[in-house]
């Protein structure tokens, strides 16, 4: 009786070891499935387009198309704005005879590490390109708003814009001896380096009468230094960006904030502070710069006489005076 149990006990530990080895084996046969299909759907996706591959190549095609609707778009704007710039500069301000708008830094690009994030992989051109040209559009889209808003408001006060604006001379052009230009001289008469002339002169004989060019407020009188700078000046604010500074004078006959009209006598010519001879320094200030006077007070010559003023020009641009 007990071999018999002693039997039975044997082929029941067989079978159960036959069992776990038939289980071991059919694991390793699972493994070794996922790893050949791993290592082939490896190779399929390097040697062949997979579903998601043509997801992908589909998006990145589609991204394409975009970017390059979008710069057609862009390079459709900006014939718009060179459009509207044109109109500005060459039809509303000459209209208000005014200078061009000038803001520092809207033609200066980005930087590029403003653009680092779009490199690394081969849509980095396309990409950084359109953005560079958007960012481009952008400031100039700033810049004409700016320019077109400071119209609007010159449209508003035409009539007392009209008044204030520099447009005769400030002094009588009969007593015009020499006329030294606006611009950088060779050499300075006095201090004896190249230096920004930033107005013109007007040379003629001690005491005639100074006028103002534009309705505008006394800002500012000085009687200045012995010998050095402006000598006896006068700044006149004429509202609307423009400011005008006579200087050199005799005799100075207004005071701060009073009000002037143009034509006004409001000193006489002299050669106080920094000068060799009697002559007006005669500035133009628009928006904070100095610019050409001759563009304002020409409006009142003829061709000839505006012929003969350029000549004059030329004939003295040596001419020592401050």
């Amino acid at each position: 009786m007990k071999r018999v149990s002693a039997d039975t006990d044997i082929i029941e530990a067989e079978n159960a070891a036959k069992k776990r080895i038939r289980r071991y084996a059919m694991l390793r046969k699972i493994l070794l499935g996922f790893i050949v299909i791993s290592l082939l759907n490896m190779v399929i996706s390097q040697l062949f387009y997979t579903p998601k591959m043509y997801a992908i190549n589909n998006e990145n095609r589609e991204l394409v198309m975009k970017y390059s609707v979008l710069q057609e778009r862009i390079r459709t704007l900006q014939s718009k704005i060179d459009e509207i710039h044109h109109r500005d500069i060459g039809v509303y301000r000459a209209l208000f005879s005014v200078d061009s708008l000038s803001l520092p830094g809207v033609y200066t690009p980005y930087p590029d590490s403003k653009y680092a994030h779009l490199q690394g992989d081969e849509y980095s051109t396309l990409m950084s390109t359109t953005w560079r040209e958007m960012d481009a559009l952008t400031r100039r889209v700033y810049a004409e708003s700016i320019s077109l808003d400071e119209l609007q408001i010159l449209a508003k006060n035409k009539e007392n814009m009209s008044f204030a604006i520099p447009a005769i001379w400030p002094i009588d052009r009969m007593e015009l001896q020499w006329f030294y230009a606006f611009g950088v001289r060779s050499k300075h008469p006095i201090y004896k380096t190249r230096k920004m002339h930033k107005g013109v002169d007007l040379s003629c004989r001690r005491g005639v009468p100074v006028y103002a060019t534009g309705d505008a407020v006394v800002q500012m009188t000085d009687i200045g230094k012995r010998r050095r700078g402006y000598g006896k000046q006068i700044l006149l604010n004429h509202q609307f960006g423009y400011k005008t500074r006579y200087a050199h004078l005799d005799k100075i006959l207004v005071s701060e904030g009073q009000r002037v009209k143009r034509g006004q006598i409001i000193g006489e010519v002299g050669s106080t502070g920094g000068s060799t001879g009697p002559h007006l320094h005669y500035e133009v200030i628009y928006m904070g710069r100095n610019v050409n006077p001759v563009n304002y007070f020409n409006k009142n010559m003829t061709k000839e006489e505006y012929k003969q003023l350029m000549e004059n020009m030329r004939y003295n641009a040596d001419l020592e005076i401050e």
